[in-house]
């Protein structure tokens, strides 16, 4: 065991004493703060993001906000998706690209007012990133990282506990839409998003000194659907087929590789950050391919901490990026990031420990 050094440059969230009071166990690190990973009972946390209502602290998906007369032209520069008819109220997920065209974040975006833009990252300094494209377009427009914290409610019965509290108003919100309100004078907004398939919300709480109020308020009006602490669950969210940036990508992905063409509007203006490059590499076609892969055995993979060889007729065709053992399917998967001359159900090996394991390629998502 170990603990973590205090440090000014590792931040707790406005949640973290009722996490603590929760029992939180585990934590990691992601956008220099303490993301919570866990309660001291897996299996349970992950049974109640499938049947029920999961409570997560996600203050670490931090907001990066652009402000200002030219805030939605910065954003239309930064995102290879054309915002043009993006509303207030309305969220976009978007593939953030560097000149070459690689992924650099995929954050949500959320219109707030017509000079009012956020960016829900990834774990990345894209603020510094933002500022410096701004400063360079000589754009007038002020970039920052505002008081927001996302709080999420994840889980078949999550619809009914965000309602309990906010009335059924918040039935009729569109994937990614969202409302600006407050709740026994917090100022909130309420989307429906969040990091898992089983349906979900997020509540982005405006006063940082108010987090505690508000995870109780939730868990009490979440009790009669069972709600209880929980985390973005790695076996959920794999199982799901959903990109974790940073883990299943490398400084050479580019969106068409991981599932993300569909959000690359390729007619958008030539001064979008990357676009040349996205239509060259769509024109050519990209060399990998993100698949998923199933793996013989019975017994639950060791977790790895790094991407692992996936190999073909003695040859390395592409990695691994992740791997766990899945509840639902009874078996270990993950994600393959594979040169698209693989193909779903071919057989490969993946190199594990200087052991070779079995596995079959597929298409995404498992579940």
């Amino acid at each position: 065991m170990f603990s973590i050094s205090p440090s000014a440059r590792l931040r707790t969230s406005p949640f973290y004493q009722a996490t603590l009071a929760e029992g939180m166990t585990h934590v990691t690190s992601y956008n220099n703060m303490l993301l919570p990973t866990g309660f001291g009972n897996p299996e349970e946390e992950y049974w109640r993001i499938i049947n029920g209502a999961s409570l997560w602290d996600v203050a670490v998906e931090r907001q990066v906000q652009l402000l200002g007369p030219d805030a939605g032209r910065l954003a239309q520069i930064l995102c290879p998706r054309d915002l043009s008819k993006c509303i207030v109220g309305q969220g976009k997920y978007v593939a953030l690209c560097n000149h070459q065209g690689m992924l650099i974040n995929d954050p949500i975006l959320l219109k707030l007012a017509d000079d009012r833009y956020w960016l829900s990252i990834a774990d990345s300094n894209i603020w510094f990133w933002a500022e410096a494209i701004a400063a360079e377009r000589g754009l007038n427009v002020e970039v920052s990282e505002p008081d927001v914290s996302p709080l999420a409610i994840q889980g078949p019965m999550a619809e009914n506990v965000i309602a309990a509290l906010f009335g059924d108003w918040v039935r009729d919100l569109k994937y990614f839409w969202f409302k600006e309100t407050k709740i026994e004078g917090i100022p909130v907004a309420v989307a429906r998003s969040g990091w898992s398939k089983q349906g979900g919300f997020e509540i982005y709480l405006m006063d940082g000194l108010k987090g505690t109020p508000l995870w109780n308020l939730v868990r009490e009006a979440g009790k009669p659907w069972g709600i209880g602490p929980g985390n973005p669950n790695v076996h959920e969210r794999i199982e799901s087929g959903l990109l974790s940036w940073g883990g299943d990508t490398d400084n050479q992905t580019n969106p068409f590789e991981v599932r993300m063409g569909q959000y690359v509007d390729l007619d958008v203006a030539d001064d979008v950050i990357g676009i040349q490059a996205l239509r060259k590499i769509k024109s050519q076609g990209p060399k990998r391919h993100q698949l998923g892969i199933v793996l013989e055995g019975t017994e639950p993979a060791e977790p790895v901490f790094h991407w692992l060889d996936i190999m073909s007729n003695g040859h390395k065709i592409g990695d691994m990026t992740n791997i766990i053992w899945s509840p639902r399917l009874k078996t270990n998967i993950g994600f393959a990031l594979v040169s698209v001359e693989a193909k779903p159900g071919d057989n490969v090996e993946v190199v594990q420990a200087g052991k070779s394991i079995i596995g079959k390629l597929q298409t995404l998502p498992f579940l």
